[in-house]
């Protein structure tokens, strides 16, 4: 009560005042006495069943069992939630009759087919950790990943056995198993085809039943530790937000190795009886014709998808009518940009925000009820601070860095207590890195990013990362990089590169190193010589000025 009259004679000693001006006082007052303004959504908060994620996304089984619950794209080959579960209990007995069962970590690398499912699935149930990774890593990256995360089994598919018996040389690897059928010196997923096995008893707030790795807000790639009950929290939360239907059909063309695609399309999705239909990688008239042939009603996308549907002469061939609602995610879509793909489409394209370390979810547009580039309210058992540099809270409206805290904030990054620190508080806020408002509506707004990551097509490039390769090249002495403006793209990684004495290189040989390396999505697109990088006196690279330079 003392704190409410204190605000009241706040208020009151300034006179008659609009209300987002008394909002405005109230927060500066709550500011200079250290009292933290936490947003909450206008949704109440959910009840978190205390289960296993695969037991929670497995819940339309017992009413809707013969529903299609995945159908490949390319194929037609449908898994229904019966034949889905059967197969993920199979799985699990067979992992763990081969000895990867509980307190194993499985690496997964594969397209969206429905045996990622099955995969992912099944070693959950056996108790274990699935380490998600992106098939198109090279080998360096894939080993790097396997080792970090003690990874002792790899599950692939046929294209990718070659660079995967490459990335394996010096880890705990003990096989390959490939989807479908075996290569040589490969098993067969078939092959671990067992007696089915009931979920193995786990500490739903301890066991760590994913690892995929983010960059988080700065450096090199970190295992980000997902309990399931994190996972569970986050579709919980999420389900009143993103609102689905009955006969609900949804193309999922974005990677489930991806939180993105691993927790709103595969997870969330399937956990909601929604029918998913698979795409191995992205084409937009494949995309366009899935759409037509299976009357999907829901579609998520990242902005240069929603870009496509906006300029792509293809759209117009196709009957896109069945289409309810696209959502927008793993970077800001532009309000004018939405808009416009809205009116040819004829749906809402909403937007939502999250990051790995949030399960992903933290902010979602609730149904079809968007503001032009907003990202939506507070999801439900979550709560956001937005604070200037000082650590301060800012009044409403204005700008500062996000802080999230709720059920799906991670377990931690893996063997990394010093970035995790950094990342979560002391009070369980994480620092999301980014740039943000959060206007009296209780929408929440991107504006810029803190942290130095680039986002290229949804993904993200590590900074950091490029520049350690960078350097390794007998001509470079020093290098910069950062993220450039791009409508298609988002942002672009260009490279600031200074010379070795007496050394030449072209701006296509270092491009070339560099795609030697990387996956695609990390490749140097701009290259720029320079005689030297701005760094402060402590050494720390000002990309700040790179960027004013490279407007």
């Amino acid at each position: 009560m003392v704190l409410i009259r204190s605000v009241h004679d706040i208020v009151r000693s300034h006179g008659p005042l609009p209300v987002w001006a008394a909002q405005t006082v109230i927060i500066r007052w709550m500011a200079d006495n250290n009292v933290p303004h936490i947003y909450k959504g206008p949704l109440p908060d959910q009840e978190i069943p205390s289960t296993p994620i695969t037991e929670y996304v497995l819940r339309p089984v017992a009413s809707n069992g013969d529903h299609p619950a995945l159908i490949d794209g390319v194929s037609g080959r449908t898994l229904t939630f019966s034949e889905l579960e059967t197969a993920i209990h199979r799985l699990a007995g067979g992992l763990t009759a081969k000895g990867y069962g509980a307190g194993s970590t499985v690496g997964l690398m594969a397209p969206n087919v429905p045996e990622y499912a099955v995969v992912f699935h099944g070693v959950s149930v056996a108790g274990g950790t699935v380490t998600t990774i992106n098939p198109t890593y090279g080998a360096e990256e894939i080993r790097f990943q396997l080792n970090d995360s003690k990874a002792s089994l790899l599950v692939t598919i046929a294209d990718f056995v070659e660079t995967a018996k490459e990335a394996i040389v010096g880890t705990d690897v003990k096989e390959i198993v490939v989807i479908g059928d075996a290569a040589p010196g490969t098993a067969s997923l078939s092959d671990f085809d067992a007696d089915p096995m009931a979920q193995v008893e786990v500490d739903i707030h301890s066991q760590v039943v994913v690892l995929p790795y983010s960059s988080g807000t700065t450096g090199l790639p970190k295992g980000v530790m997902l309990s399931h009950h994190n996972l569970v929290a986050n579709l919980a939360q999420s389900s009143p937000v993103l609102q689905y239907g009955e006969n609900e059909v949804a193309l999922a063309v974005l990677p489930f190795f991806h939180i993105y695609g691993m927790q709103v399309l595969m997870n969330g999705l399937l956990a909601e009886g929604v029918t998913v239909v698979t795409m191995p990688r992205f084409d937009m008239e494949q995309a366009l014709s899935l759409i037509q042939q299976h009357k999907v009603t829901q579609f998520y996308a990242v902005p240069p998808i929603v870009l496509g549907l906006a300029k792509h002469p293809a759209v117009d061939q196709f009957d896109l009518s069945s289409l309810r609602k696209i959502f927008c995610g793993a970077a800001p879509l532009g309000g004018e940009l939405a808009e416009e793909a809205s009116e040819r489409i004829g749906c809402a394209i909403v937007q939502g925000y999250g990051m790995t370390e949030l399960s992903p979810i933290s902010h979602a547009t609730a149904g079809e009820d968007f503001k032009s580039g907003s990202s939506g309210i507070t999801v439900p058992n979550t709560e956001s601070r937005i604070i200037d540099p000082d650590g301060n809270d800012v009044a409403v409206g204005e700008e500062g860095e996000l802080l999230v805290r709720g059920p799906q904030v991670m377990v931690g990054y893996l063997n990394n207590e010093q970035a995790t620190a950094e990342t979560i508080d002391s009070d369980g806020w994480l620092h999301t890195g980014d740039v943000a408002r959060i206007d009296s509506d209780g929408h929440m707004f991107i504006v810029d990013r803190v942290k130095e990551l680039i986002k290229y097509k949804g993904f993200q490039v590590p900074p950091a990362e490029l520049e350690a390769l960078l350097v390794t090249h007998p001509a470079v002495a020093d290098v910069a990089v950062i993220g450039v403006a791009d409508v298609e793209a988002g942002e672009l990684p260009k490279a600031f590169v200074v010379l070795q004495p007496d050394q030449e290189v072209s701006a296509e040989e270092l491009q070339a190193f560099v795609a030697g390396h990387v996956a695609t999505y990390k490749q140097i697109r701009i290259v720029e010589f320079t005689d030297e990088i701005p760094k402060s006196a402590s050494g720390k690279i000002l990309r700040r000025f790179l960027r004013d330079q490279s407007k």
